[in-house]
């Protein structure tokens, strides 16, 4: 996370569930060389915000983690940011902006969904919230996880990265999946705060995204008045780790459109 961000250029970029900041990792360089300070924090509970021995103490919620990041901005002078979300990221952005809505100075919203689960995925998190609670260990998780996260090109074609999804995932705190996985599952239709969001926003997706499919995006837009698109080919869910390049070249080309605001 950047120390000394400007007041008027700061980008906060939010992860994937299950994963940390790393998501990120090819995209800040680029971003950052084109004059933005790029802000990428662990959510609570992943990477180096894992929770303490007596795990997490409050109720699972989305709120949660938005104030969490208006804690942020509020440590770093920015009085707003342009706030990016991969998968469960774009989840926290909108219930950020739903929260806060003078915070967010512009919207990435890539591989995600502004509607609620349903009766069966929300089911679905709850039982493997419970599972790796009762496994105490994630290994399972990646196993079953990785296959969908990453698009076809890359199980074919980028072992590394495979790799290395893989890796994180087993590597989270089960608490802090479980958590997450919860907080998920109670999020609230976000399409009509979206319609409300006047400002700059990019949707942004992986072609084979199997995880957040095209119709999902196309809600986004229909709801976002200032909303433009772009596709990352050869790419799934995690399209900053499968295509960083390409994901970068997406967000420089977005805020080279996003006027400069107080900060």
């Amino acid at each position: 996370m950047t120390s000394r961000p400007s007041l008027d250029r700061v980008l906060m970029l939010l992860h994937a569930f299950p994963l940390d900041k790393s998501v990120w990792d090819g995209v800040v360089g680029p971003v950052s060389e084109a004059g933005w300070d790029v802000v990428v924090p662990d959510l609570r509970g992943f990477g180096e915000s894992r929770y303490g021995p007596d795990g997490p103490d409050d109720e699972p919620s989305l709120a949660a983690m938005a104030r969490d990041v208006v804690g942020i901005l509020d440590r770093i002078g920015a009085r707003s940011a342009v706030v990016g979300g991969l998968s469960m990221g774009g989840y926290v952005a909108m219930e950020l902006l739903r929260q806060a809505p003078d915070r967010v100075a512009a919207m990435i919203l890539a591989d995600t969904k502004g509607t609620a689960d349903d009766d069966v995925a929300r089911a679905n998190r709850l039982r493997v919230a419970e599972q790796v609670l009762a496994a105490g260990s994630t290994e399972a998780l990646a196993r079953a996880m990785v296959p969908t996260l990453v698009g076809t090109t890359t199980l074919a074609a980028r072992p590394a990265v495979v790799d290395r999804v893989r890796r994180v995932i087993e590597a989270t705190d089960p608490a802090a999946v479980a958590w997450a996985q919860r907080a998920m599952a109670a999020r609230p239709d976000s399409l009509p705060t979206l319609a409300g969001f006047a400002g700059p926003a990019l949707v942004l997706w992986g072609e084979q995204d199997v995880v957040s499919p095209r119709s999902e995006q196309d809600l986004l837009l229909a709801s976002l008045a200032g909303g433009r698109f772009e596709i990352v080919e050869d790419a799934g869910h995690l399209s900053a780790m499968e295509a960083p390049e390409a994901v970068s070249a997406a967000l420089v080309r977005f805020l080279a459109e996003v006027p400069a605001g107080p900060g």
